[in-house]
């Protein structure tokens, strides 16, 4: 595909909510409206651009309605710049935690077809305006709600059976596999806290407490303050990802044009966009790995012309740590039962050959679920352009890898990112 990302955004991540203890009433810092506005604002400053020259936008948002009491988002995109964008053209993209991946890949094909010059993608999330309850029942809307979500099982819980089937399918005591996700979480903890914009990020928990070897993880209580209770078995509440407030953004153009007039061009190689069942019931006999996840990976690198060793750095969907072990076996980056062991041998730490999640991933940089897809595409496209956000790929990076997923494996994306100037 012959479309370029040509300037990329990401807010600060986090919980921009004050709570009053005694009464539950909460003070909302950063808004919904204004995480999305600074985000496309951001994106199109970034590619040198005025608002006026941006053509049509598409807008990630997974639940507003839920988390907000918003629907019919694309049109808040306006308000970014009112007089420049006034009649522009906005839709509003959904696919669970892969939905601002979606928008961007709408936009890519709004490009593609000749039909738009310009394009922004936005992808946003404010969750944090809920309780825990009330986030995890509105995350429980993205399962099959009448035999998941419906019946008390959580993402937690959803993600626990697919630790539970990997576990089996490659013989781990219980032991072996807290390691290794304990290991997991500790590169990620690493990597988050150098990320300015991280949920995770300096002076965080995982910094204060150095909770950056999986032996400080490990050695966490089960139960009080500064625990590792279990969540869902074999995940505890380490091996989980964040509930955050943000937004990130992307502005898109044909290759063509971008190499004539814009200072970078990291293009859209390959997309590998493939739907799995929804139920886990539907994939019985396959959990153990994502299976739909690595046909994606598979149309991303022949669209990509490019092959899994010329891949310099990957964004993967580490919403629990289990799950970063299953994408990168999916990848093909370890082989099938083997991501678990590299991850212990600092395969995928910042000097190895192929750096995994250099932002923090999910597990610390943060997950606001409508957002991160962007987010992933912008950070990939910063350590390409040589203007890393945290840590930096130790070498001159020209091939990056995102793969963000919705739901329990269910809508996949991949896409191969290469640096055309």
């Amino acid at each position: 595909m012959k479309v370029s990302i040509v300037g990329a955004y990401n807010t600060q991540f986090g919980a921009f909510v004050k709570r009053d203890r005694e009464t539950g009433e909460i003070e909302d810092l950063k808004s919904f409206y204004e995480l999305l506005e600074e985000a496309g604002a951001g994106a199109i400053a970034d590619a040198g651009l005025e608002a006026k020259d941006i053509d049509a936008i598409w807008v990630g948002s997974c639940s507003p309605s839920m988390f907000v009491n918003q629907e019919h988002v694309g049109p808040l995109a306006l308000e970014i710049d009112p007089q420049g964008l006034l009649l522009k053209p906005t839709t509003r993209t959904e696919g669970a935690c892969a939905t601002s991946s979606l928008a961007i890949y709408n936009a890519a094909y709004a490009v593609a077809s000749g039909r738009f010059k310009n394009v922004l993608a936005i992808g946003v999330e404010k969750m944090n305006t809920l309780d825990t309850a009330g986030v995890t029942h509105a995350l429980a809307c993205c399962s099959y709600w009448p035999d998941e979500g419906a019946k008390g099982m959580t993402f937690p819980g959803l993600f626990a059976e697919l630790g539970k089937a990997y576990q089996a399918n490659n013989e781990l005591t219980d032991e072996q596999l807290r390691i290794m996700l304990a290991h997991v979480s500790a590169l990620n903890y690493r990597n988050g806290i150098q990320n300015p914009l991280a949920h995770f990020g300096p002076g965080s928990i995982p910094d204060r407490n150095q909770l950056v070897t999986a032996e400080a993880i490990l050695n966490l209580p089960e139960s009080g303050k500064g625990s590792n209770p279990m969540i869902a078995p074999p995940l505890r509440l380490h091996d989980c990802s964040l509930i955050t407030d943000g937004a990130a953004a992307v502005v898109l153009t044909s290759t063509d044009n971008a190499k004539a007039n814009f200072k970078h061009a990291v293009e859209l190689s390959g997309i590998g966009h493939v739907t799995d069942r929804m139920t886990l019931s539907a994939r019985a006999g396959r959990l153990h790995e994502l299976q739909a996840t690595r046909h994606a990976v598979k149309l991303a690198l022949e669209e990509a012309g490019a092959g899994v060793n010329d891949i310099d750095l990957a964004e993967v969907h580490d919403c629990f740590t289990v799950n970063q072990i299953l994408c990168t076996e999916a990848i093909g980056l370890s082989a099938p039962g083997r991501a678990g062991y590299d991850f212990m041998a600092g395969k995928y730490d910042p000097d190895g050959d192929c750096p995994i999640n250099l932002s923090g991933g999910l597990k610390s940089k943060g997950h606001p679920v409508g957002a991160t897809g962007a987010s992933m595409h912008a950070l990939a496209y910063k350590q390409l352009i040589g203007e890393p956000i945290g840590v930096a790929h130790k070498g001159n990076p020209e091939v990056a890898m995102t793969v963000n997923i919705g739901g329990s494996g269910v809508t996949n994306c991949v896409t191969v990112m290469r640096r055309m100037q």
